[in-house]
């Protein structure tokens, strides 16, 4: 169990000596500090969970100086100690937000009740605003939503991993929703309080990456003014997402494997090592495997960050969730332009017949696009063919289709192999542009591959 945190803040060296074995006797873990100033010092590093404050402090010695300072504890409940027996100072103290008032010489008896109640409320209150947090998280969560198996498999993952901090892998095509999978990881872990830090591996030039991660010192290089702090120590206590982690280059590869091996690092022209507490969650579009045999990806980083890998659908793999999402993005419309917002049968089943190589996103865009011409609320045919005239999206109509008196599922099977056939004739046999052109992941691609035992 995780010990609570007192500061004690007292000038009487007995005092301070005696009341932290009492204490330590209950199981807290007790900080020190003879002056205002040792207090202001110890916070930093300290992260108390309550505040012991004696009224009379040097160097003025003066409670009212004391009270005036008690701002410095905010988000900490404070209990006043003193040897003076002042109910006007007692009302003061509470007044400016004290939680107690002790007069010395203390009862232990009475300290530990006033001390355990203080730590029950604090607790209480830090518990309910998690308890908000995750509550409020779940319009992230419900943003990867859907009836199909995959999602249904996908949300139930995410709700078991969550809590912990497993480093996670989330894989699949672009636009399927990992980057809203990574952010309800964090919102629905014990680190929610604390920064979600993203990092696009490939936006950022290889050469800054490892100053943009690490922070610099000032003068490490030319242009470094000051000192800078990193993305790493922002996300300190939280999480650290690493998207498109297949396009980090070899040498940073290497430098943020020692992070994770070690949780420590040194900015860039720094002596100084820097501790870290983080969660890892990764996520790519790309075939790691593939890349760890061509040797563009390093095998020991894939094996540090894949603790749990979660796996995107594209959308096409998953179309029944069609319109549940739509219903999803009409419902933020609604919200953010304060008008009903409804589709037509008609417009409803054109969105279900596109095959969508963008994904989720490009479901998204479409529909804000099209909603965006109908100030009515009413988005119908009409309105989506001026924007997406008849033959400019691939769709699934009737002359693609099987003509035959076979089963549903057989003319599924043979539409699916005539694709894929088509796809890999296309691309000389290259499953990952196949898999590219089809809309779906390049495992998907080779699963269905197996199945229906394609050469």
């Amino acid at each position: 169990m995780t010990q609570n945190k007192i500061l004690l803040v007292d000038d009487e060296p007995a005092f301070r000596e005696l009341a932290s074995r009492w204490l330590a006797n209950q199981d807290y873990h007790v900080k020190t500090a003879a002056s205002l100033a040792e207090a202001k010092l110890a916070l930093a590093e300290f992260d108390a969970d309550l505040v012991l404050l004696d009224l009379s402090m040097p160097p003025h010695f003066d409670p009212q100086v004391t009270l005036e300072a008690m701002d410095e504890f905010a988000g900490r409940p404070v209990i006043i100690i003193t040897g003076h027996a002042d109910r006007d100072l007692a009302l003061k103290a509470i007044e400016l937000g004290a939680w107690d008032f002790i007069a010395k010489p203390i009862d232990p008896d009475m300290l530990a009740v006033v001390v355990r109640r203080a730590i029950t409320k604090t607790t209480l209150e830090r518990e309910l605003t998690q308890l908000k947090q995750v509550s409020g998280s779940a319009q992230g969560a419900a943003a990867y939503i859907g009836h199909s198996v995959s999602s249904q498999k996908v949300r139930a993952l995410v709700e078991r991993i969550a809590p912990t901090d497993v480093r996670v892998l989330v894989t699949g095509p672009s636009g399927t929703g990992k980057e809203v999978i990574s952010r309800t990881l964090h919102d629905l872990s014990h680190r929610a309080a604390k920064p979600f830090v993203s990092v696009h591996c490939g936006a950022i030039p290889a050469e800054l990456l490892e100053s943009e991660l690490f922070g610099y010192v000032k003068g490490a290089f030319t242009g470094a003014e000051k000192d800078k702090v990193g993305l790493l120590s922002l996300a300190d206590g939280g999480t650290l997402f690493l998207d498109e982690i297949g396009e980090m280059p070899l040498a940073m590869q290497v430098k943020l494997l020692r992070v994770l091996q070690e949780g420590t690092f040194f900015p860039v022209g720094g002596r100084e090592q820097k501790h870290i507490d983080i969660r890892v969650i990764s996520a790519t579009n790309a075939d790691l495997v593939e890349k760890v045999r061509e040797g563009s990806f390093r095998e020991d980083l894939y094996y540090r960050i894949k603790g749990v890998n979660i796996e995107t659908q594209a959308l096409s793999e998953r179309l029944e969730d069609v319109p549940v999402l739509l219903q999803s993005f009409l419902q933020r419309l609604q919200n953010q332009q304060s008008i009903p917002l409804q589709l037509s049968p008609e417009a409803m089943q054109w969105f279900r017949e596109q095959a969508w190589p963008g994904n989720v996103r490009e479901l998204k865009n479409a529909l804000e696009s099209v909603a965006s011409i109908c100030p009515q609320g009413r988005i119908t045919l009409d309105e989506i063919q001026l924007l997406y005239p008849t033959g400019e999206k691939i769709r699934l109509t009737s002359a693609n289709l099987p003509t035959s008196d076979a089963s549903l599922d057989e003319q599924v099977r043979d539409l699916e192999i005539r694709l894929i056939t088509q796809a890999l004739e296309k691309n000389q046999g290259n499953r990952t542009q196949a898999a590219k052109q089809l809309g779906i992941s390049r495992q998907g691609l080779i699963k269905k591959i197996e199945r229906y035992e394609l050469s």
